[in-house]
Order: C-alpha cells, then sequence, then structure tokens
C-alpha cells in the first residue's frame, strides 16, 4: 500500500496545471474569460510584446482551453476565446488527480441577480439583427429566468431568419413575434452591458448613456454557411448551443457587472 502511495505522489502533475502555473497564461485566460480579443489587444492588457502573447496563445490552443477565429471585419486579426467548458472539465480532473474528495462540482447560477432589486439590462448587438443577437436575447431571458433584461439590435437590421426561430422552438422560445431593431433605438438608453455579436457591428458600436461594460463574443454568422440547399440549420444549432453556453457563465459575472454599474451611474 505504501509503494502505491509514494508512486502516486511522483507522478507529474495534471497537463492542465502545468499549463495554467505560467502567469502570463494564466493572465491571458483571465482576460479571455469574460470578452473575445486578438493578440493586438491582449499585448496591450497583460503588458507583454505580441510575440510573447502568440507564444502563450499557441499553448493555450494546444491545451484545448482556446480557440482562434479569423475576424470577418478584418481578416488580418484572430479573435481568441476561451472555452470555459473545456476549463471546467480539466480542472475538475486536476482535482480528482490529487484526491478522489476533490472532484469540483459545478457552482449554481445565481438565482438573484443583484440584491439591491436592480434589474440589469444588457443589450446584444449584430449586424441584421435576424439570428444571432435574437437568439442571445431570448436565451439570457430565459436562463436568467427574467432577472435580466435582454434586448437586441443591429447595425443595418434584416428580416427575423426562420432558422432562428426554429431552433430556439426546440428550446421552447418563440421569437416568430419578434421584429428586426435598428441600433439607434436604444442609442439613448442606459444599459448594465453591450454585448457585441458580431466582428464588424464591434468596429461601429457607438457610446452609450452611462458607459456600460463592452465586452465582444466573435460569433460566426450562421446565415453565410450554406449547402446546395441553402443555409445550414445545422450552423444555427451550432450558435444557439454556443450563445447558451457563453450566457450560462456570464450570470455567474452579470452580479459584479450590475453593481459596478449601479455604482458608477
Amino acid at each position: 500500500m505504501t509503494a502505491v502511495v509514494e508512486s502516486a505522489i511522483e507522478e507529474v502533475p495534471p497537463p492542465f496545471v502545468r499549463l495554467l502555473s505560467h502567469p502570463v497564461r494564466w493572465r491571458l485566460l483571465r482576460q479571455l474569460v469574460l470578452s473575445d480579443r486578438t493578440v493586438r489587444e491582449l499585448s496591450g492588457l497583460v503588458d507583454e510584446p505580441q510575440n510573447l502573447v502568440s507564444y502563450h496563445l499557441r499553448h493555450l490552443r494546444d491545451g484545448g482551453v482556446v480557440v482562434g477565429r479569423r475576424s470577418s471585419a478584418d481578416g488580418r486579426d484572430t479573435y481568441y476565446t476561451v472555452d470555459l467548458t473545456a476549463c471546467e472539465r480539466q480542472l475538475q480532473a486536476a482535482g480528482g488527480a490529487l484526491h478522489p474528495a476533490l472532484w469540483l462540482a459545478s457552482s449554481p447560477r445565481p438565482s438573484r441577480i443583484d440584491d439591491s432589486g436592480h434589474r440589469p439590462r444588457v443589450l446584444f448587438l449584430c449586424t441584421g439583427n435576424s439570428a444571432r443577437s435574437q437568439i442571445a436575447e431570448a436565451l439570457l431571458e430565459q436562463l436568467s429566468a427574467g432577472t435580466v433584461e435582454a434586448v437586441s439590435a443591429g447595425s443595418h437590421p434584416k428580416p427575423l431568419h426562420p432558422d432562428a426561430v426554429s431552433v430556439m422552438r426546440e428550446r421552447g422560445i418563440d421569437l416568430g413575434g419578434n421584429r428586426s431593431k435598428h441600433l439607434d433605438e436604444f442609442i439613448a438608453e442606459p444599459f448594465d452591458l453591450v454585448v457585441t455579436l458580431c466582428d464588424r457591428v464591434r468596429e461601429v458600436c457607438p457610446e452609450f448613456p452611462a458607459h456600460p461594460r463592452h465586452i465582444h463574443w466573435s460569433v460566426p454568422d450562421p446565415a453565410l454557411e450554406t449547402t446546395t440547399a441553402g443555409p445550414s440549420e445545422q450552423a444555427f444549432e451550432r450558435t444557439a448551443a454556443d450563445l447558451e453556453r457563453r450566457i450560462g457563465f456570464l450570470l455567474y459575472l452579470l452580479p459584479e457587472i450590475s453593481r459596478r454599474s449601479t455604482h458608477e451611474r
């Protein structure tokens, strides 16, 4: 028995622990938790040269906790996103590798976003307000059980996409009566958080009253992924699943975002 224990003690730490033990990688992940970023932005945020940031991002990508996607606004840029679901799995496994009692369980989502009674307001923006932002608006309202007020708009509104209606209907949400809205409708309204879902709309996102927190999620337009029969409904399902995952994690951060926003007004 002693030999078994000693053998276990001599094992190297799990790859996830070794990956995140570097302070620059940890700081990069912390910056990516809320918002997708380019190398240039990350370089400024962590105060490290771009070549060093790229080097550590490659390690994080190889470790399966960060993914990159070419910007649809400027193909020379790549937006990096942290895969929090992968981080959760690997963190749980690392705890279990140390001791079976240390397998981590997910924390329950906050039942109330703000104890002060303030109902946070979140604005989702994309180009057409025909799919991504409409889906995000509906999911946040549903997942927060109505404790968050979510709205959506676009820089160049287009009619609601039928595949967006279809994938949300499968989740018990009816978008059929929704209309597409221009972001100018909300330009004078206060928000706690503005989330851009499109690389192009990020470039033209206006300033809003009370200077809300602004984050970016680089989500591809599912309407642009087509088959010989037209737009792929599977692409809309992937978009809905991606947004559902992101919003599920966002709910843990909204209380602090809301408190800061309320305090600064």
